[in-house]
């Protein structure tokens, strides 16, 4: 099986096995290394004193000044060797002639191995090979008179010295296999945890979900947000961040507890709800935010129940939707307004026509003349006064609807309607407002709107007003949130709670007085400038 083709548990559980191997063989090798020392310089040690013991006992200086003195140091050194554990005690004379040897064959042999020192009165230990093989050993000088008469060597082969070690070695063995399965099992409990949590992926490829997963969070056009089941963001795309208020995610951060956001507490709730969520709305200052979210469940081997791994939150801006949908509804109104006066028109035609028939051209010229000065001059104020045609189209289709409503429409406007906010926010704002007083105005005995725009201390005031009573004031301070309206029947509360958003976004204020709906919102540099320059041109003009 290719390395690259493993998983990381597997490879995991194969670099720790081989890592607690080589530990415990280089412990081995290094506690057998310590213990064959050990073991020499306890042999050297031994040899030594045995060496010294012989060296300095009367009876051997006897021995050596008879005829034959192999004859009692041989037995006499076969017994000392096996009574101190020692393998060899070998006494020769200055010239190196065996006296004793473990070997009777090797008496009246010269000793093998190095004397000089010895023969110079000092006591000394070495390794050397000789007769019985590899063997440490100690020569010490036999002094007599006070002069080296005879040498005596004693020591302990090497393979026996090593046998000393053998039970040591085999405890250290021992440890060494127990470390190695102890070790062993706790990397294969580790991969096995890790197989687990990764779905037995490979390091590839979970680098490959990773940048797959990550491409996704950037390319998908809403947000989207993963929390944990102790209710904290673990994962936020940018587009959430947003929505959300939130820093660019950074994975190394701690998570944030959604119940620290800066959001509408409606939001939070749904975030950390158990259950799913469907496409449920909430106004935000900036955004109407569309919110479903998912619990993820997981059930890893061995496990009867699934457990909860957290929730997925996504997050879609509605503002747009309601947006379009609001100039949609416009563009419908001034179109059945269209429909309407052409077929107005085209019974006032009728009648021109009939008037010119009937040889009276004075009253035809007077009745076609005054229709068409009403409908010129309303569309010559707002084109003089508003440059952006879709809001000319939204004021030239209210009027026609409130005309159509049997509603009178005033309208109230300067010279020129400076630049406060973006096109989109005036039709969200003017627009619904309109509509709810269209509404409220036509169930009352004489239904008016009033609709006032000025530029007052470098704002523009925007006045919105009827002829009912204005808002329920059970429903006063809830008016403008999301899903609130005294009106029956679904999909209402949603138009107030748009302007609300609208006002904020600009940077501007809402008042409520009476019927009355006053929006102020602050000029852009270049118009309240303009707008300063006309007030100091009209001042001057006045002087």
């Amino acid at each position: 099986m290719r390395f690259a083709s493993w998983s990381v548990a597997t490879r995991l559980f194969v670099l720790q096995f081989v890592a607690i191997l080589a530990l415990t063989g280089l412990g081995v090798v290094i506690v057998w290394a310590d213990a064959r020392r050990e073991a020499e310089d306890d042999a050297a040690l031994r040899s030594l004193a045995v060496a010294e013991t012989i060296a300095h006992d009367p009876f051997v200086v006897e021995q050596l000044e008879t005829a034959d003195p192999s004859s009692t140091l041989q037995p006499y050194a076969i017994v000392i060797s096996d009574s101190t554990d020692v393998d060899f005690i070998t006494i020769m004379d200055t010239d190196r002639v065996r006296i004793t040897h473990r070997n009777p064959e090797e008496i009246g042999r010269l000793f093998q191995g190095n004397i000089d020192t010895a023969l110079g009165g000092s006591t000394f230990t070495e390794t050397y090979t000789g007769t019985l093989g590899p063997s440490v050993r100690a020569v010490a000088p036999i002094w007599d008179d006070g002069e080296v008469v005879a040498l005596v060597s004693a020591g302990v082969t090497v393979s026996n010295a090593h046998v000393a070690t053998g039970s040591r070695i085999a405890l250290i063995l021992w440890s060494a296999l127990g470390a190695l399965l102890i070790g062993g099992a706790g990397a294969w409990a580790l991969s096995r945890y890790l197989r687990r949590v990764t779905d037995n992926r490979g390091p590839e490829d979970l680098a490959r979900m990773f940048a797959y997963y990550e491409g996704v969070l950037r390319s998908i056009d809403e947000g989207l947000v993963l929390v944990d089941p102790k209710g904290r963001i673990v994962l936020a795309n940018v587009i959430a961040g947003e929505y959300l208020g939130l820093p660019p995610f950074d994975p190394r951060a701690a998570p944030v507890p959604v119940k620290d956001l800066a959001a509408p507490e409606i939001l939070r709730e749904v975030m950390l709800r158990g259950d799913a969520v469907v496409d449920e709305i909430v106004v935000t200052e900036r955004h109407v935010l569309v919110v479903n979210s998912e619990a993820v469940v997981t059930r890893g081997p061995g496990q009867d129940a699934p457990r909860s791994a957290g929730t997925v939150v996504t997050l879609r801006d509605h503002s747009r939707i309601e947006e379009l949908s609001g100039e949609l509804e416009t563009s419908q109104t001034l179109a059945a307004a269209l429909r309407s006066q052409a077929h107005e028109f085209a019974n006032r035609l009728h009648t021109i026509i009939a008037l010119i028939e009937l040889g009276r051209p004075e009253e035809a010229m007077r009745l076609a003349s005054s229709t068409l000065d009403v409908s010129q001059e309303l569309a010559d104020r707002l084109v003089r006064a508003i440059e952006d045609p879709v809001l000319v189209a939204l004021l030239l289709g209210k009027s026609a609807q409130a005309d159509e409503m049997d509603v009178r429409f005033e309208l109230h406007l300067p010279e020129r309607v400076p630049a406060s906010a973006t096109a989109r926010d005036l039709i969200t704002i003017v627009g619904n407002l309109i509509d709810n007083a269209l509404d409220a105005a036509r169930t009352t005995p004489a239904p008016a709107v009033r609709v006032l725009v000025e530029e007052l201390d470098g704002e523009m005031l925007i006045e919105v007003s009827d002829s009912g009573d204005g808002p329920d004031p059970e429903f006063l301070g809830r008016i403008f949130d999301f899903g609130v309206s005294g009106k029956p029947g679904k999909g209402r509360g949603v138009g107030l709670a748009l302007v609300r958003q609208a006002v904020r976004r600009s940077g501007g204020s809402i008042e409520v007085d009476g019927s009355a709906f006053t929006v102020c919102l602050p000029l852009r540099a270049s118009d309240a400038e303009h707008a300063g320059a006309a007030r100091d041109g009209e001042a001057s003009d006045g002087r």
